[in-house]
C-alpha cells in the first residue's frame, strides 16, 4: 500500500462526514472509496463526485472492502458501525464520542483490542497545534504548579439546526456534542479527572436535550476547574470562534481556557502566557508572551494520522481506552445533574 491509496469509506454524510468526505477528496494520501448514508441527498452527493454509494455499513462491507472506514453517524449508531468494522477487520476512525453509554462503549473497546482493529477516536483537537502548544507550555513549568483552570463554551446554534430529530432527542444535547471536546481538551492538558459536580437547563428551547450546564471538575493532580457551556448564548467565546482552525466560523480574538499556575497563566488558544515581571504578587506589574503555533486544520491532520494508523506505520494518538476516560467524565456531567451528587470517576 502506498501513501496514495488508502481507500476510505465515510459512514454519514450528515454535518461532520460532510467535512471528511471534503477533506478525504482533497488529501493525496486518501481516496474516497464510498459515502454510506441512507438519504436521497447522501446518494446524490456520492453521484456528484462518481463515488459509489451504499445505504448502510453492512451493504457496502457486502460489495467492497475500503481500507479504512470513517464513522460519523448519529451517537447511537457508533457501537454497531464500530462492531461491524472489527468483524471485518478494518481499521475506523470513529467520531466521538465511541458510544452514548460506557457498558456499550467498553464493550466496543475491548472487541478493538481482541481482534486487534485499530481504532482512532475524533477528538480531533488532539491534533492541534494550539492545543498541543498550550499542553506544552504546562508540562515546560513556564506557569508553574496549575492550580486552577476555566473553560467557557458560549454560542449560538440555528434554528434549523434541530430540524433534524436526532438533535432534539436525548444523547445529542450541548453535553454530549460540544462539551465532551471541552473535557477532552482540559484532560489532555491538565490530566485525568477525580470528580465532577454539574448542573443542566433546557428551558430555553425546551427540548428533551439540554442547551446549558455548568460544570465543577477536580482532577486527580489537585487543580480545581470549571467549565460553563451554552448553545443558546450569542457569544464570541468559544473554540470555534477563537481558534480559527475551522473557517466556517468568523474568528474573534479572543480565549475561551485560561489555566493558572504558581508562577503565571496561560490563555487558550491565543497562548499568552502572564508572569510578574518583577515582585510576585497580586500589586506586581504583569507582562504577557505571546507563543506561536503554526495554522493548521486538525481535521486534515487527523485524517493524515489516520492514513499512517490504517498502513500501521503508528498507533492511534488517541484509542478507544482513553477515549473512554472522556466520555466517563461526560457521562458524569449528566449524571450529576440528575441525580445532585459528586460524582467520583474510577
Amino acid at each position: 500500500m502506498t501513501k496514495t491509496t488508502v481507500r476510505l469509506a465515510v459512514v454519514g454524510a450528515g454535518l461532520i462526514g460532510r467535512q471528511h468526505i471534503r477533506r478525504v477528496l482533497s488529501e493525496p494520501e486518501a481516496a474516497l472509496a464510498a459515502i454510506v448514508d441512507p438519504t436521497d441527498q447522501a446518494r446524490e452527493l456520492a453521484g456528484s463526485h462518481g463515488t459509489p454509494w451504499f445505504a448502510d455499513l453492512h451493504a457496502l462491507l457486502a460489495a467492497d472492502r475500503p481500507d479504512g472506514v470513517i464513522i460519523a453517524t448519529p451517537n447511537q449508531l457508533h457501537v454497531a458501525n464500530g462492531l461491524a468494522c472489527v468483524e471485518a477487520g478494518i481499521p475506523m476512525l470513529m467520531e466521538k464520542p465511541v458510544s452514548d453509554d460506557l457498558a456499550s462503549g467498553w464493550e466496543l473497546v475491548a472487541a478493538t483490542e481482541q481482534a486487534d482493529v485499530p481504532m482512532l477516536v475524533g477528538h480531533h483537537r488532539r491534533h492541534s497545534p494550539l492545543i498541543s502548544e498550550a499542553k506544552a507550555i504546562v508540562a515546560s513549568g513556564a506557569i508553574g504548579r496549575v492550580t486552577a483552570v476555566n473553560g467557557l463554551c458560549w454560542f449560538l446554534k440555528p434554528k434549523h439546526y434541530f430540524d433534524v430529530a436526532w438533535r432534539r432527542q436525548a444523547g445529542a444535547g450541548v453535553v454530549l456534542i460540544n462539551l465532551i471536546h471541552v473535557v477532552d481538551d482540559l484532560r489532555n492538558i491538565c490530566g485525568d479527572l477525580e470528580s465532577v459536580q454539574a448542573l443542566q437547563s433546557h428551558a430555553v428551547r425546551g427540548f428533551e436535550v439540554e442547551d446549558t450546564a455548568a460544570i465543577l471538575l477536580r482532577f486527580r493532580s489537585g487543580v480545581l476547574g470549571t467549565i460553563s457551556i451554552s448553545d443558546t448564548v450569542a457569544a464570541p467565546w468559544s473554540w470555534e470562534l477563537t481558534s480559527g482552525e475551522d473557517k466556517a466560523f468568523p474568528r474573534t480574538d479572543q480565549s475561551c481556557y485560561l489555566i493558572g499556575g504558581t508562577e503565571g497563566a496561560v490563555s487558550v488558544p491565543r497562548l499568552e502566557v502572564w508572569r510578574h515581571s518583577s515582585e510576585k504578587a497580586w500589586w506586581g506589574p504583569m507582562q504577557a508572551e505571546r507563543r506561536i503555533a503554526p495554522e493548521q486544520d486538525p481535521l486534515v491532520l487527523q485524517l493524515r494520522q489516520f492514513c499512517r494508523v490504517v498502513r500501521r506505520e503508528e498507533p492511534p494518538l488517541l484509542d478507544g481506552r482513553e477515549a473512554m476516560k472522556t466520555l466517563e467524565a461526560t457521562l458524569a456531567v449528566k449524571e450529576s445533574a440528575a441525580t445532585g451528587k459528586v460524582i467520583n470517576l474510577a
